[in-house]
């Protein structure tokens, strides 16, 4: 990349780049080659999900319910919040808290993207009958940790790394391995694309991965079973409790205030 980019360019081209290279393994390794040419190329080129089976299936697999309204409302809804709350709530903070600033963008791109495009691309393509389940499947009703990373949140990355990572490692060494592994995976591919472009906070994304499949393994435990870090409200407290405190090694400063608050400057926001 050309080294007068700035960095949120670097950022979005890496994302980007990956993102790209997943899709084609994933469409690479599918069984499904029965599939008509525009139905590939939906996949490949209109929908943001990486389960290559499950979209090019026929018929869609049986979680792809159509949308009801409320579904498209809501995805309308958070949409809307986000492109609302990108442009004007920053605006509202003194520029000496950028990192307030970033992280009130980050929630309001999460919310264009994840909850409100991605969603309304969801309920298109399932309306239209194809297998295209939500990437964001409600998180935020998770009773356990397990539950958050392996079927609700971001379910495109989820869908990637347990088959071409959880899968293989469990194959060979078992299922505390698989998920040490996905996990780690996940981190090394977080701080590619946070860290780098960034110029700092190396380590930070690949240690809060680590974190949440120590934890997932600690509350598949013997001992996570008896005490209920699975379910009920101490399974919500336990997931809670794990997401949000290592939270900043995640999205640690540099990327807040290096990557993001620029973001926002180049789009207007600020």
């Amino acid at each position: 990349m050309p080294s007068d980019w700035p960095h949120w360019a670097e950022m979005w081209t890496l994302a980007v780049a990956i993102y790209v290279g997943c899709k084609w393994l994933t469409w690479h390794q599918a069984t499904v080659r029965h599939a008509p040419s525009w139905k590939q190329a939906a996949y490949l080129l209109a929908w943001p999900g990486l389960n290559a089976a499950g979209f090019l299936k026929e018929p869609p697999i049986a979680t792809c319910s159509r949308c009801r309204s409320n579904e498209w409302l809501s995805a309308a809804g958070a949409l809307t919040l986000g492109v609302a709350g990108l442009f004007t709530v920053p605006r509202l903070i003194p520029p000496e808290h950028p990192c307030v600033i970033g992280w009130i963008g980050m929630v309001a791109i999460v919310l264009i993207l994840h909850f409100g495009g991605f969603h309304l691309l969801s309920c298109t393509w399932r309306t239209a009958g194809m297998g295209a389940r939500p990437l964001m499947n409600r998180p935020f009703a998770s009773t356990s940790l397990s539950e958050f990373w392996g079927r609700r949140w971001n379910t495109a990355f989820r869908d990637l790394t347990h088959q071409f990572v959880f899968q293989p490692c469990t194959s060979w060494l078992g299922p505390r391995a698989g998920i040490v592994a996905g996990f780690l995976f996940s981190g090394v591919v977080h701080d590619l694309v946070i860290s780098v472009p960034a110029r700092g906070g190396y380590g930070g994304p690949t240690l809060f991965f680590a974190i949440q499949g120590l934890a997932v393994v600690i509350e598949r435990s013997p001992f996570g079973r008896l005490i209920g870090l699975g379910s009920g409200w101490s399974g919500r407290a336990f997931t809670l409790i794990v997401l949000v405190a290592p939270l900043g090694l995640l999205f640690h400063r540099p990327f807040v205030v290096g990557i993001i608050v620029p973001f926002m400057h180049a789009l207007g926001a600020i």
